[in-house]
């Protein structure tokens, strides 16, 4: 894991831009939060309060579409130029003081949820250009580990401001960090080729398809993709299920689901710091596909009464759920070339995460009537036979080719 890690640390870009994730993803986690509580206690509300996530996350519809910006410009200086956007728009928020402005909360969330697109299209072209292609499932993993420390962390601070001084404090400690991340990402010194012109022959529409036609072309992908986006929707309902888990299975208070919860990003972290070794050892459909199985079976493991089995199987979900998402992301920078990176990238997070936020409201809709003991065996079940399948399907992954001219060695 050192070698690796350390690779990856000692290259001032990666490391810049990983400081830029951190102070951003901070922010980001503590405004998730308090963007519900604040709809919320303003309107009594819980539809109005769970709007919000959907606010954020509804640009995810429009991702290949937004991906492809990151293939027309370059990206180092979008990057800058979101971040300082979102740290200018954030205080418009301070305005949100009673029930009739909620409407702006939810139009700065919006917004919000498409820099936040655009900027993670741009990131994983520039990473790829930026980071030796050996050392990408590090980098991955190592991103993975600085987003879900940060959400163990930042909720925390983000409910206790809140409480303190209500909203608008958060909001302003969201700009702070977006400036900071910009700050980050300008003293970047990766060396991007000029994006291409785009080709006139080729529409607005075809052009945005050309994401997703790479994805069912590329033999390398398909089954990792596919993989992450029947574990994303397994994922949905497990989560949806996760308070009937803590109240009927295991008889407690909802307030215990947040521990399940942080033992799950603390599995998330450890994973983070693992899977460039594990990546460089295992074919990345191996790797995903182990990552599942565990994932299953500790989905499985929750319809049991036990708190001792209750943490374990929060840590093996944590431990296993990422897999197939940085082995997908890996992948993805790997195989696809440059001047689409953006909107490829863009078009598989779409594929992977909609299914995501589907399940989500479809388990909320199942555990009403069918009981967790039932829901989740069949989860399980469904989650081994994705794990299966990957393990079987798709080609071994090409060894990896040497940097391109221009990019940053480490």
């Amino acid at each position: 894991m050192g070698a690796g890690v350390g690779g990856v640390l000692r290259n001032r870009d990666a490391g810049l831009y990983l400081s830029g994730v951190v102070v951003s993803g901070f922010g980001t986690s503590a405004m998730w939060l308090v963007a519900g509580v604040w709809a919320k206690s303003l309107t009594g509300s819980d539809s109005l309060a769970a709007l919000t996530v959907f606010a954020m996350w509804a640009p995810t519809l429009a991702g290949p579409l937004l991906g492809t910006v990151a293939d027309r410009v370059r990206r180092r200086p979008l990057l800058i130029g979101c971040n300082l956007a979102m740290a200018v728009l954030l205080p418009l928020l301070f305005a949100v003081d009673a029930a009739d402005r909620v409407w702006l909360l939810y139009s700065v969330l919006f917004v919000y949820g498409a820099a936040g697109v655009v900027q993670d299209a741009a990131e994983t072209a520039l990473v790829a250009t930026a980071v030796d292609k050996r050392l990408l499932g590090d980098f991955n993993g190592l991103r993975m580990t600085a987003n879900e420390g940060m959400k163990l962390l930042a909720p925390l601070a983000g409910a206790g401001l809140y409480a303190r001084f209500g909203g608008a404090p958060v909001a302003l400690l969201d700009a702070v960090t977006f400036a900071l991340a910009a700050g980050c990402f300008a003293l970047m010194r990766v060396r991007e080729e000029p994006p291409p012109a785009p080709r006139r022959a080729q529409g607005r529409l075809s052009e945005t398809a050309e994401g997703f036609r790479l994805l069912r072309a590329t033999a390398a992908l398909r089954p990792l993709v596919f993989g992450a986006a029947v574990t994303m929707l397994l994922a949905g309902i497990n989560g949806a299920a996760i308070y009937a888990v803590v109240d009927r299975v295991l008889g407690h208070s909802p307030a215990y689901a947040g521990v399940l919860y942080a033992v799950q990003g603390a599995g998330s972290v450890v994973i983070g710091l693992l899977a460039g070794p594990l990546l460089r050892r295992l074919p990345e459909r191996v790797f995903a596909a182990a990552g599942v199985a565990l994932f299953a079976l500790s989905v499985g493991a929750r319809a049991l009464p036990y708190d001792a089995v209750a943490l374990t199987g929060s840590a093996g979900v944590g431990l296993g759920l990422p897999c197939v998402l940085i082995a997908a992301l890996t992948a993805v920078q790997r195989e696809i070339p440059d001047r689409v990176l953006g909107r490829t990238a863009a078009s598989a997070n779409t594929l992977i995460h909609v299914p995501n936020a589907v399940a989500l409201a479809l388990g909320a809709g199942l555990i009403a009537f069918v009981d967790p003991a039932v829901l989740l065996p069949v989860t399980c079940a469904a989650g081994l036979l994705t794990a299966l399948a990957l393990a079987r399907g798709g080609p071994a992954p090409r060894p990896a080719r040497p940097a391109r001219a221009g990019s940053a060695e480490l």
